[in-house]
């Protein structure tokens, strides 16, 4: 019975890592689109800013 839990540790060891590693793997993109359309947003308004100062 021993030597059953002795391979009963890696098994479960292997098992969370996998579970870990899908976890870690997943896709995340949905909120890279709204920082990009931020991102957008920002370069724009520094872009009106900017040309608004030179007309000055």
């Amino acid at each position: 019975m021993a030597a059953l839990a002795w391979l009963l540790i890696p098994f479960i060891a292997a098992l969370g890592a996998a579970i870990w590693g899908g976890w870690a793997a997943r896709n995340r993109t949905t909120g890279d689109v709204r920082e990009l359309a931020g991102h957008a947003r920002f370069r724009e308004v520094m872009e009106k800013s900017r040309s608004g100062s030179e007309a000055v």
